[in-house]
């Protein structure tokens, strides 16, 4: 497990997951950071910078240009591996899984071999220490980084996470993570979980903003962002790219709820 401490941060964090190579997404929050004065050093992204949407080789220049600390995400340990699959966790055989064939694919085949070995670079944990406490970063889970953790997941896979990363890194206070494209924040036995939410597809709620959060005097803050969607819809429409995750962008509902646990899921969709 690679390991990078990025030492003590000062003044606000804003910490995002999931571009899913939406560069109307990304050139969004980067202005929204530009307005409130939060440098590229606090910019924390919780990886999956390639994913579902159409500008894959653009999302990954804007992120590397902007030089904001990146954990790794199962997709950029796949495609730093040159793997032939996304490593999502999906069920076998789910829509999730057979629609995440192309646009894997096509990223795969788009992204030039240094923005691979980029993401092959990258570390699967961060941490900093803000107001005393230590932080520790990571993608899905310490002990599987394509693992799906949510505000309901059992007690004993929060216990699970926090002994797997003390560990690898030593005892934590707080952990921050992404994946699961649903932000939230719970309080644990071991201190706060916080999921910042994903940028790159709005978090199944029938709204086209997505999320990010923003660590502040020990107070994390959900954010939504607003963004061209229709041009990020485009991008995907050029690609070739299937016509579900191009429809959840609009919409503001995710093309399947295979992977939601049952107290997630839209009530309306379940009994349809």
């Amino acid at each position: 497990m690679q390991h990078r401490d990025l030492g003590i941060l000062n003044g606000p964090v804003l910490l995002f997951g999931g571009p899913y190579s939406n560069a109307q997404a990304l050139d969004a929050l980067i202005g929204v950071a530009a307005t409130r004065g939060i440098p590229a050093k606090q910019m924390i992204c919780t990886g999956d910078v390639v994913a579902y949407c159409g500008a894959p080789v653009e999302t990954v220049a804007k992120i590397r240009s902007l030089g904001c600390p990146v954990v790794a995400g199962n997709c950029e340990i796949q495609l730093g591996q040159g793997a032939t699959d996304c490593g999502c966790g999906f069920e076998e055989g789910s829509a999730c899984d057979l629609l995440s064939v192309g646009w894997y694919s096509f990223a795969s085949r788009a992204l030039a071999q240094d923005d691979k070995d980029w993401m092959a670079a990258l570390p699967d944990v961060l941490s900093f220490t803000y107001q005393g406490a230590r932080y520790a970063v990571i993608h899905g889970g310490a002990t599987e980084v394509a693992r799906f953790i949510w505000s309901s997941t059992d007690p004993a896979a929060f216990a699970q996470e926090w002994a797997a990363l003390k560990e690898r890194i030593g005892q934590v206070d707080h952990i921050i993570a992404g994946h699961c494209g649903i932000p939230f924040q719970k309080t644990t036995a071991y201190g706060q979980w916080i999921n910042a939410g994903v940028i790159g597809m709005p978090p199944h709620d029938g709204r086209q903003q997505t999320r990010y959060a923003v660590l502040d005097g020990g107070e994390v803050r959900f954010v939504r962002l607003s963004y061209d969607a229709e041009g990020a819809a485009r991008d995907m429409a050029q690609a070739g790219l299937p016509e579900g995750y191009r429809r959840g962008l609009l919409s503001g509902y995710w093309p399947s709820e295979d992977v939601l646990p049952s107290d997630l899921r839209l009530p309306s969709l379940a009994s349809g």
